[in-house]
C-alpha cells in the first residue's frame, strides 16, 4: 500500500534533514543505550526501527501489549536482522510494581523515549477511561522522567500532540497538562518533545480501520467535513528521533507546514484507498443501507461507504502545531520546526491538579464533569465542548 500516495504526497517530509544529519545520528546511536517505552505501538515501532537500524549499544523496549511486541520482534528480524548490541523487549505496564523492579535492576540508559499514551479522543467518553488517560499521559510520564533523572539519563523524550496546542478535547488537554509537568521536570533532566499530525494507518486510527473493514467485509465510514495533516509511521519515527537527539532542553519539534504537507479529508483518502484495492466507492445515505449493500456490492468491485458530517465530542476544526504566543525556530532544519521554551514553571497549577486528582481517586468515584471542570481550571482557554455523542455511538 502506497501510504504517501493515499495522503496526497510524492515524497517523505524529512529525507533532507535526515541525510544532512545522518553521520551525527549514527555516531550518537551506535555509542548509546536506549529505553523505548510504548515501543510496540505504531509510533513506537517506527522509533524502534530508526534506532535499531543504526546498531545501538543497547536497546530495550517496553510495552503493555505482548502481541504487538512479538510482531515488533518478528518485523525487525525479518527486515533488519540483528544488531551487535543488547536488544531486549519487556511486556510490562509502566504503572506497575514489575516495571519499577525492572528499572531498579538496571535503569541505566542514555536516552529514554516515552511513546506510551492513550491517544484517542474516544477515551474521554466515560469517566473511568478518562482517568486512565490522565494516569498514562500525565502521571506515568512524570514517573518515568523522574526515574530517568535519578538514573543519570542524558535525555528524556516524550510525544505530545498537535491537539495540545489550543486543546478542545480531553486527550489534547491531558497532553497540554503533561507539558506543564515536563516543564517542571526539565530542571532535573534535559527534555524534548514532539507535536505532529495524524500518523496515517496507525493502529486504531480511522485509516487503519479501512483495512479492517475490508478484511471483515464491512462498509467504510468516514467524515467528509474533517481535514487533517498526515505523516507516515516512518516520518513519525524520524521526527521523534531527531527531537530526542538534537532537541535542546524544553524544545518541541513539529513538521513545518509547506506545500508537501496539506490537509486531506478522511473521505477523500477512503475513496483513494478503495481505488488502490480495486474498488469503486459507492456512497450510501444510511448505516442500514450500507450494511445491506455490503452483501453483494463487492462482487461488482464496488464498496459501500457512508460519508457524513462529524458531530462527536472533541473534534477540532483545524490542527495546530503551535500557538501564537510560542517562540519558533524555523531555520535550524529544512522541514522541522522547533518551539523554543524558556523555563516557566507553574508550581501552583501543578500542585493543584495533582492534589485534586488524588482526592477524586481517594473518594473512589467521580463523574466526567468533575474532571472537565478541573481541566478548565488548569488550562487557560480550554475550549472543550460536550456534544453528548461519542465515536462509539455510531458505525
Amino acid at each position: 500500500m502506497d501510504i504517501l500516495k493515499l495522503i496526497g504526497r510524492s515524497k517523505n517530509l524529512f529525507t533532507q534533514d535526515i541525510l544532512l544529519n545522518e553521520s551525527k545520528i549514527k555516531e550518537i546511536v551506535t555509542s548509546s543505550s536506549f529505553l523505548v517505552i510504548g515501543g510496540a505501538g505504531s509510533i513506537g515501532q517506527a522509533v524502534v526501527k530508526e534506532i535499531f537500524k543504526r546498531n545501538p549499544n543497547k536497546l530495550h523496549v517496553v510495552d503493555i501489549s505482548e502481541n504487538n511486541m512479538v510482531e515488533l520482534v518478528r518485523d525487525l528480524r525479518s527486515s533488519l536482522g540483528y544488531i551487535s548490541g543488547d536488544f531486549k523487549t519487556f511486556a510490562l505496564d509502566v504503572g506497575s510494581l514489575e516495571y519499577d523492579a525492572f528499572i531498579n535492576s538496571d535503569g541505566k540508559y542514555d536516552y529514554v523515549l516515552n511513546l506510551s499514551a492513550l491517544k484517542h479522543v474516544r477515551s474521554e467518553k466515560d469517566p473511568f477511561t478518562l482517568m486512565r488517560m490522565i494516569d498514562v499521559n500525565i502521571f506515568n510520564t512524570v514517573k518515568t522522567v523522574q526515574q530517568a533523572a535519578r538514573n543519570g539519563a542524558k535525555k528524556y523524550f516524550c510525544v505530545s500532540t498537535d491537539k495540545a496546542a489550543n486543546p478542545v478535547n480531553m486527550m489534547g488537554g491531558s497532553k497540554r497538562i503533561m507539558e506543564l509537568f515536563l516543564m517542571k521536570e526539565s530542571q532535573n533532566i534535559p527534555i524534548s518533545t514532539a507535536r505532529f499530525a495524524n500518523v496515517a494507518f496507525s493502529d486504531g486510527s480511522l485509516l487503519h480501520g479501512f483495512n479492517m473493514r475490508l478484511n471483515k467485509n464491512q462498509p467504510i465510514v468516514a467524515p467528509n467535513d474533517v481535514k487533517r495533516y498526515f505523516v507516515t509511521p516512518k516520518e513519525a519515527g524520524e521526527l521523534c528521533l531527531m527531537s530526542c537527539l538534537f532537541g535542546d532542553n524544553r524544545d518541541i519539534f513539529f513538521p513545518k507546514l509547506s506545500k508537501e504537507l496539506d490537509l486531506v479529508s478522511f473521505s477523500d483518502i477512503a475513496v483513494k484507498f478503495l481505488q488502490e484495492k480495486g474498488y469503486q466507492a459507492e456512497i450510501c445515505t444510511s448505516e442500514e443501507k450500507a450494511r445491506q449493500l455490503i452483501k453483494y456490492l463487492p462482487k461488482e468491485r464496488k464498496w459501500p461507504c457512508l460519508f457524513n458530517k462529524s458531530n462527536t465530542t472533541g473534534e477540532k476544526d483545524i490542527e495546530e502545531f503551535f500557538t501564537d504566543t510560542e517562540n519558533l525556530d524555523l531555520n535550524k532544519f529544512e522541514n522541522l520546526g522547533v518551539v523554543k521554551n524558556d523555563l516557566f514553571v507553574e508550581n501552583e497549577k501543578i500542585k493543584f491538579f495533582s492534589n485534586k486528582i488524588s482526592r477524586i481517586k481517594k473518594a473512589g468515584e467521580w463523574k466526567k464533569n468533575e474532571i472537565v471542570d478541573l481541566f478548565n481550571e488548569t488550562i487557560p482557554n480550554f475550549n472543550h465542548t460536550e456534544t453528548g455523542r461519542s465515536l462509539d455511538s455510531k458505525m
